[in-house]
């Protein structure tokens, strides 16, 4: 193509769907969410990028456009995921929830602006909640508006991220610019596990940093533990010299002393039978499994426990499991911090998809092309 594709990020969050379509070259423009301490990490990662704070279930997206300072017609590709709270199989499911129905700004902004292509992220409950009638809005609300959809579960481990991470991907492809109804987006292939290349496990992910207790509670600028043991970990230091967000825990004696009765990879079900319901959630006082890639990073809740040392994982440590590299830094409070990084998007699955869209752009770009000739 003769020109870098123009993203504009819907619930941008701190940038993690942003980094990944960055780094397979596509040029992000502008970024929207109402949450002060996402944009300011985003700000501070994306110093370029036009940034809005705004509530976007109350703006028309001729405001958001206008308030960005955007050219509706230069924007490529819209990407963007939803608050899922209200879809989250963990969660109370309500139709009524408000937050259900942020979808809808996304479809208005996608109709308003009709970019070659769309990427909606959210959790696989919102697929079959309520007898699958959210899904059955989604497809209809954009099919309406002129786009052909298609939505896959990925699992972001088999991807190259080291998480276990399922969420649904809805892709869109305009009709108009695709001059055909029924092109549809290819999702791309597995890379990693079942005779592929191996899982990044977690240990992989986060041994050459710091292993921090209460006597070494670790800080912002801190070195690294020793030289990258591998090539995942070689590509996340890429750029940094120090390693920051990284500062431990301090739990209590006695979460402490529950904690080491958990072995690597273990759970609740390891512990004394006394001890098993000092949690009430099935999730409560597991491991990561070090063979493994990790569990789906959680918001900050304190259930999830690294898989040597007797705390939660520090951010810096989430933040390498979710495949943000060392040099993105999170800023707020630690747990805004952890909550940031847990909502994200994996940057190297969103690299993946976008990479796919950038594929299936050109590709059109080029059969419209050699039509006319």
């Amino acid at each position: 193509m003769d020109k870098r594709l123009n993203v504009l990020d819907l619930f941008c969050g701190c940038g993690g769907f942003s980094l990944g379509f960055d780094m397979a070259g596509l040029n992000i423009m502008g970024a929207v969410d109402i949450w002060e301490d996402a944009l300011h990490t985003y700000q501070r990662n994306f110093a370029s990028v036009a940034i809005l704070q705004r509530d976007l279930s109350e703006a028309t997206p001729r405001e958001v456009i206008q308030e960005l300072g955007l050219d509706v017609n230069d924007i490529d590709v819209i990407i963007g995921g939803p608050p899922c709270q209200g879809f989250s199989l963990s969660g109370h499911r309500f139709m009524n929830d408000p937050r259900n129905k942020l979808y809808r700004a996304f479809v208005d902004m996608v109709d308003y602006v009709k970019p070659q292509a769309f990427v909606m992220e959210n959790v696989p409950g919102m697929l079959k909640l309520f007898g699958g009638r959210f899904r059955s809005e989604i497809i209809n609300g954009f099919s309406d508006i002129g786009y052909t959809l298609s939505y896959a579960i990925l699992n972001a481990a088999d991807y190259g991220v080291p998480q276990a991470r399922r969420r649904v991907f809805i892709v869109g492809l305009s009709q108009e610019n695709f001059r055909d109804s029924h092109y549809e987006f290819t999702f791309p292939p597995a890379s990693h596990g079942d005779g592929r290349i191996p899982y990044i496990t977690s240990k992989e992910a986060i041994s050459d940093l710091p292993l921090l207790n209460d006597n070494l509670p670790g800080g912002e600028g801190v070195d690294y533990a020793m030289s990258p043991q591998n090539d995942y970990q070689k590509s996340m230091r890429d750029g940094s010299c120090l390693v920051y967000n990284h500062i431990a825990t301090i739990h209590r004696p006695r979460t402490r002393e529950i904690i080491a009765l958990v072995p690597d990879g273990g759970n609740y079900k390891d512990l004394p039978v006394e001890l098993r319901d000092t949690r009430k959630v099935n999730i409560a006082w597991t491991r990561m499994n070090s063979n493994k890639p990790s569990f789906t990073i959680d918001t900050g809740h304190n259930h999830h426990f690294h898989y040597l040392a007797d705390r939660v994982p520090t951010v810096r440590e989430s933040a390498r499991i979710q495949s943000f590299p060392d040099k993105f830094l999170f800023y707020g409070t630690k747990t805004s911090q952890l909550r940031q990084v847990g909502n994200a998007v994996p940057p190297l699955l969103a690299r993946v998809l976008a990479e796919q869209i950038l594929v299936q752009i050109c590709a059109n770009a080029k059969r419209i092309r050699d039509q006319v000739i």
